[in-house]
């Protein structure tokens, strides 16, 4: 296969990838607290985590041993959207009379086979790459972009198209029927990447660990992983706060007479949207950083920018304050890119073969499984008491106060975490 023609494949399946995830995780907030479901935000984000805790590192070991990972990748990706395709499809019919039961199943069952999809998606493009004597860590940022594109078209998708009761897709049940057509898509187009082989049986008995993949836990017997894997949990738990709330909060200022007019109080998708041109931009810089300054530096970079981008939040409104808002999407990309995209490539350059797509998914589980879903649990308490249960509401102190958690995140790390000697560029 000719080496411009996998570029073209992997960075449309990265399109279809996060334009999935974009239809509706930046809007769902908005969605439930219309739905009467504002102080159970929290679970439905938290719920991501839960997941991940679990089924990344489980659908990991399935394509290192048993099926080639673009077949488990599509077959994940076929289940969440039918899931969520039964999500939106429920709520359009229960209308006002939505059952909190009866959504949240089917939204739980959807992203259970989704988040796994982040971290295949991931092996699959890296061998690919790989099998066409490309370098990941300077070749993938750049296909990566288009990951953050396709989540940014499908987030002013719902933004601008209003459905039939003049409602933005933002704040509707379309927006989960956007994100499963979507998914149906991937899984078909799934099948058409390169094999990716399993790892071939060795001759003579295996333990249990060797024989299921979870092995690729014999990484926390090594200090650097270890120390850097807990601090991707702690950095986790920032993950999806904006995610969650962000939408929700701008639109908030649409009930203030003084913002009710203004442009960002009533496209808040849009506005947020500039979080993901800013990583559109960053992604590139990666190649760069990760020489430069090498994994310590650059996850220190983006535990600083977590906390911009939280107080930034905290000092702004859509008015005369907008300027901040923007700042912090600005951001956002530094904070989102430097760790996510750069934590992934660290693990793929520092593990074995045979274990990559485990190790891949134990990431995945430290920083979307138990660092989102205890980071998402605790937010909650803390926007469900400063907001939703107070007689105030007052946002800029829940900003304010993962401002501060991020903050010490990151002392703690620049004491604890030794970058490694010796690191490929």
């Amino acid at each position: 296969m000719k080496k411009s023609s996998i570029s073209l494949k992997l960075i449309i399946m990265n399109f279809l990838q996060f334009g999935i995830w974009g239809a509706y995780l930046t809007s769902m907030g908005s969605f439930l607290a219309g739905a009467g479901l504002g102080s159970q935000i929290w679970l439905f984000f938290a719920t991501q985590g839960f997941v991940s805790i679990f089924m990344p590192a489980l659908a990991g070991i399935v394509a290192d041993k048993w099926i080639p990972a673009q077949k488990v990748l599509s077959l994940c990706h076929g289940l969440a959207a039918l899931f969520m395709l039964g999500a939106g499809w429920y709520a359009a019919q229960a209308g006002a009379n939505l059952e909190f039961g009866v959504f949240y199943a089917l939204y739980a069952l959807s992203i259970a086979f989704y988040m796994p999809t982040i971290a295949i998606s991931n092996s699959v493009a890296y061998n690919a790459l790989e099998v066409n004597g490309k370098d990941p860590v300077k070749d993938f940022p750049p296909i990566r972009v288009f990951g953050t594109v396709g989540f940014i078209c499908s987030m002013l998708f719902v933004n601008f198209m209003r459905n039939g009761q003049g409602i933005q897709f933002q704040h509707s049940y379309e927006q989960f029927l956007t994100s499963g057509i979507l998914g149906i898509v991937l899984a078909a187009y799934a099948l058409t990447m390169p094999n990716c082989p399993c790892k071939p049986k060795e001759a003579g008995t295996q333990s249990f660990a060797e024989a299921t993949g979870l092995i690729a836990f014999k990484l926390f017997k090594q200090k650097k992983f270890a120390i850097f894997f807990i601090f991707s949990m702690l950095l986790g738990a920032a993950l999806q706060v904006t995610n969650g709330y962000a939408n929700t909060f701008i639109s908030s200022f649409a009930e203030n007479p003084a913002y009710a007019n203004t442009w960002g109080a009533n496209n808040a998708n849009a506005l947020i949207s500039l979080s993901q041109i800013s990583e559109t931009l960053c992604i590139l810089l990666i190649p760069w950083a990760m020489k430069k300054f090498r994994i310590k530096g650059v996850m220190l970079i983006a535990m600083f920018a977590w906390v911009f981008r939280f107080g930034f939040f905290g000092l702004g409104n859509p008015g005369s304050g907008v300027w901040l808002f923007i700042l912090s999407c600005i951001v956002y990309g530094v904070a989102f890119d430097f760790f996510n995209i750069s934590g992934s490539l660290y693990v793929n350059e520092n593990t074995d073969k045979g274990i990559r797509s485990s190790a891949q998914g134990l990431f995945m589980l430290m920083t979307n499984g138990l660092g989102a879903s205890i980071g998402t649990w605790a937010a909650g308490r803390v926007v469900n008491h400063f907001v939703y249960n107070a007689a105030a509401p007052s946002w800029p102190t829940a900003w304010y106060i993962f401002a501060a958690y991020s903050l010490v995140v990151a002392v703690a790390f620049m004491i604890l975490f030794k970058d490694p000697s010796k690191q490929k560029a």
